[in-house]
């Protein structure tokens, strides 16, 4: 009877114990956010800090991003100076050790990887350099793996009663990734080493993945409007090379884009970097890649 009564206290005593709230997550930019929303499904809260349609390196800082950081279990940042310009002085008021470097609770998701475009030498008279490389790594699905396996790894570290799901969640959207990788490259196969202008230099990682050349940007330098001059030489350079595409974002002049493309013949190509960038892709990244590669090649394969 005594044996009895005992396991009755433990039984009881274990369901006294309230589940854990759902993780409090802070994604700098949209496209973490959908991965995070992806291997969290119910089991996290996700807070989006930059519009999908604003430039990642000029977001404002607002006080409310602040309480935000303070309240969040875990903080996603691509780092690589992505974010240089506003997040520092908001995680140093949110005062959440949680969220501080080397802590399980923040991730900056560049750790880890191979950057292109590590400068040399930093020389601002060539515009906008980041000294670990390009930043704009998550639009290659590679990086998006990497990117997911590092959210899921946070996420079992500080919620391991959730681990098993945190990881089953991560090994489906990892095999829908892989599927989709496939269909991407087959569609953009026939175009292979195909140039492609661009405004900014956000697409190497892109380009290397589905073996084009994007080497034409309407910016004469990272972060340097373009002049008369320079878009000049970019016409007389694209009907030299047949380009047949400008990807353009939501964020960038959409005049001089235009301009261009009457002056060559090429299509704009409506593209963004993050999820909701794009009508139809709000908190999905596969069905952002989808919308860039379909477009990219209806462009590519016009007469």
């Amino acid at each position: 009877m005594k044996s009895l009564k005992t396991f009755l206290l433990i039984l009881l005593s274990v369901a006294a114990v309230p589940a854990m709230a759902k993780l409090n997550v802070v994604a700098t930019t949209a496209d973490f956010g959908a991965l995070a929303q992806a291997i969290g499904g119910d089991l996290v809260n996700v807070t989006v800090l930059a519009k999908p349609t604003e430039d990642p390196h000029f977001v404002d800082a607002k006080p409310s991003y602040m309480v935000k950081l303070n309240r969040a279990d875990v903080l996603i940042e691509g780092g690589a100076e992505l974010e240089i310009g506003w997040l520092p002085p908001l995680l140093d008021g949110a005062r959440n050790a949680k969220i501080a470097a080397g802590q399980p609770g923040h991730v900056a998701v560049s750790d880890g990887l191979a950057l292109l475009e590590v400068p040399a030498e930093l020389d601002r008279s060539k515009g906008d350099l980041h000294a670990k490389g390009n930043p704009h790594f998550m639009i290659a699905p590679s990086n998006a793996r990497h990117a997911a396996q590092k959210i899921a790894e946070s996420f079992s570290a500080i919620d391991p009663a959730q681990a098993t799901t945190y990881q089953q969640n991560l090994t489906h959207w990892l095999q829908q990734l892989d599927t989709k990788l496939t269909a991407w490259k087959q569609k953009l196969a026939p175009f292979a080493g195909q140039q492609v202008a661009a405004f900014h230099k956000s697409w190497p990682y892109f380009a290397h993945c589905f073996d084009l050349k994007i080497e034409i940007f309407l910016e004469p330098k990272p972060g340097i409007p373009p002049s008369p001059a320079h878009l000049a030489e970019v016409i007389e350079t694209m009907k030299r090379e047949h380009v047949k595409a400008i990807i353009m974002e939501p964020f960038q002049n959409r005049r001089t884009a235009a301009a261009v493309a009457a002056a060559t013949g090429a299509q704009i190509v409506e593209c963004a970097q993050f999820p909701g960038g794009l009508k139809g892709t709000a908190g999905d990244y596969l069905a952002l890649l989808d919308k860039i590669v379909d477009a990219l090649v209806a462009a590519l394969a016009a007469k």
